[in-house]
């Protein structure tokens, strides 16, 4: 990375002007020559940072006023941020290939997810799902696995992973899944009722995930479009009232 370097060769020639100039006693050669990289390192990440964090602002306005292709063209403008900062191509990749996937431009989205951030569990868990529904489990096995220690205390990521195991022949893994999200998640509710409904040999409910979950289209676009109209529905008797 560039500030690495930058601040390596700074480091470098701080040491060299005190060994030269100033003083040959090591312990306050090294010294210099630590801050001599750190000031440096600090103020180009913020500078990089503050700018990596206004595309993405701007990115997720443009999503707010449906203008995903804009949005989809600044965060491409922003990777050449990349060589300056560790993880921020990775971090704009995951970006970029959530707004494709929300688009459903799936074949379009998955090698930006495929580029992007473990930590960013949502674009991660939405690359496992593209492998599901392309019958490649172990694929999406791995992934999730990747989401789940990413991210190790999201009950949502869990509950994903048991959902599409469960699609996939795989309940029995997918109740282990959530057991083990449990001990991470302090109980969550959602969790315990969906291994109860697995066990069951019931559907799990995702609902009491909120909006976030119909995001990653596992529901049918029928029941989406219902929920959507019943919320409109609604808005419009309060209106009314």
């Amino acid at each position: 990375m560039l500030n690495i370097m930058i601040s390596l060769a700074l480091s470098a020639l701080t040491a060299a002007l005190m060994s030269n100039f100033v003083t040959d006693s090591m312990p306050i050669i090294v010294a210099v020559a630590i801050v001599g990289f750190f000031l440096p390192f600090i103020l180009i990440v913020r500078v990089v940072m503050k700018k990596v964090e206004a595309v993405m602002m701007s990115a997720q306005q443009d999503v707010m006023a449906n203008r995903a292709e804009k949005a989809v063209a600044s965060l491409k403008e922003g990777l050449k941020y990349g060589p300056w900062q560790v993880y921020v191509k990775q971090q704009i990749y995951s970006q970029i290939g959530s707004i494709l996937y929300m688009k459903r431009d799936f074949s379009e989205a998955t090698p930006y997810l495929e580029k992007g951030f473990i930590r960013n569990w949502v674009s991660t868990a939405m690359l496992a799902i593209t492998y599901m529904k392309k019958n490649k489990t172990s694929q999406m096995v791995s992934t999730f696995d990747k989401a789940v220690s990413g991210t190790p205390k999201e009950p949502m990521v869990y509950a994903l992973y048991a959902y599409c195991l469960d699609k996939s022949g795989d309940r029995q893994k997918g109740i282990a899944i959530m057991e083990k999200g449990l001990k991470k998640t302090a109980n969550d509710d959602r969790l315990l009722e969906n291994i109860e409904l697995l066990k069951a040999g019931k559907k799990m409910k995702m609902k009491g995930f909120g909006d976030t979950w119909f995001q990653f289209h596992l529901e049918k676009q029928g029941a989406l479009i219902k929920k959507q109209t019943k919320a409109m529905t609604g808005r419009r008797k309060q209106v009314i009232r």
